[in-house]
């Protein structure tokens, strides 16, 4: 199922990668770096570099969300043991039916 779905991508990506070959210059303005490499390469590096800081912030947008799972997930073992030992102490009277209201 995963092929099924990357496979169109990873095909658009090649001929994308094929078609694009002129060789571009890119410059850093106020220094006198530059750097010659196929557009192709450059215009699929600037979209990976995007993707890796679009993964980082929400990355760090969750940790909050991630913290308050793992309190939660906590007060809820808490409880269960609770539970457990409220059950364990009482045996005998939870055996008994109860008594009619008047």
């Amino acid at each position: 199922m995963r092929w099924l779905i990357a496979a169109p991508f990873l095909l658009i990506l090649v001929l994308f990668a094929l078609s694009n070959t002129e060789t571009v210059r890119l410059a850093i303005w106020p220094t006198d770096f530059a750097l010659e490499m196929p557009l192709s390469l450059a215009i699929l590096a600037a979209m990976a570099l995007a993707f890796l800081v679009g993964g980082m912030f929400v990355w760090f947008t969750e940790l909050g969300q991630r913290r308050r799972a793992r309190r939660a997930e906590e007060t809820v073992r808490l409880l269960e043991r609770q539970i457990v030992d409220l059950k364990a102490r009482l045996p005998a009277t939870a055996a008994l039916p109860p008594t009619p209201a008047e």
